[in-house]
């Protein structure tokens, strides 16, 4: 089985072609490949599939070629990703299935079509704007921390951290608690403080981030957008530029008014095979 291996600022993805749709995909295999030790190790999964040929990208063919097909390094399915989305154009461009042009590149998933630009070094993608919608609360150890529930096509809880907690000293080898009432389908938990001013911005913060399926990771495209939306909304913006560092460097969200784009570095870093039937079961 053929795979890439690429990351967008430290959120890393294994890359299988399957441009028909033949591949056996399970969540057990999902999870074999992801495993750091035994397998080749990521955060998640994405199949590269012409959308006519993926039952959930069928309907969007008309649309956009290329269905992205993103499941979770614990073998579970998302309805988006975006930096794997920002990973997977990188992919298309380099392996000749698509060609850069000043058309923003489509590109279907289980949250709709998303458009990709490239930006010299970085991929910016336009994802849905952030649906800020509820007030909520994250448990992690001892503390429970208030929290912003958003909607970027898949759910959110940004919880911002009062003066006296620092985002280096939170233990996220465990997931937080949340409420199943508001986020019954799991959630992606961020905890955010402020950052100091960067030049051309409305804003700087810092994020960790623990997602649903995959627990810690370096960083999340979705994730920043959220942090974003909730960052102008505590400044009174609705709009705006938005600087969010992760643990695997810089992520810059514009949210206009009928969109919001994630936009940073997206590398593929290796090629190869690995053989399904030595990975772990």
């Amino acid at each position: 089985m053929e795979f890439t291996k690429g990351h967008g600022t430290g959120n890393d993805f294994v890359i299988l072609p399957d441009p028909d749709g033949t591949l056996d995909l399970t969540p057990g295999l999902v999870a074999a490949i992801c495993d750091r030790r035994r397998g080749v190790g990521g955060d998640g999964v994405l199949r590269v599939v012409r959308a006519a040929k993926h039952p959930e990208g069928v309907g969007l063919a008309g649309e956009a070629e290329w269905f992205m097909d993103y499941w979770n390094s614990d073998g579970s399915v998302a309805e988006m990703c975006g930096n794997g989305s920002r990973v997977f154009v990188r992919y298309l461009l380099e392996t000749g299935l698509a060609a850069p042009s000043g058309v923003a590149l489509p590109v279907a998933t289980r949250a709709g079509v998303v458009r990709a630009r490239v930006e010299a070094e970085t991929i910016a993608v336009e994802m849905r704007r952030p649906r800020v919608y509820d007030a909520s609360t994250a448990t992690l150890g001892g503390l429970t921390l208030p929290g912003t529930a958003v909607d970027v096509g898949n759910p959110h809880l940004v919880c911002v951290l009062p003066a006296n907690l620092e985002l280096t000293g939170l233990d996220l080898t465990r997931a937080p608690g949340y409420d199943p009432t508001v986020f019954p389908a799991g959630v992606n938990v961020e905890f955010v403080t402020p950052g100091e001013p960067v030049a051309d911005t409305d804003g700087h913060v810092l994020m960790r981030v623990y997602e649903r399926g995959s627990a810690e990771t370096l960083s999340c495209g979705t994730g920043a957008c959220a942090v974003a939306a909730v960052a102008l909304r505590d400044a009174g913006r609705d709009t705006g530029r938005v600087a969010v560092d992760v643990p695997g460097g810089r992520l810059t969200i514009t949210v206009a008014e009928g969109s919001c784009w994630l936009s940073g570095p997206a590398v593929l870093v290796a090629t190869g095979e690995l053989t399904p039937a030595t990975l772990p079961t």
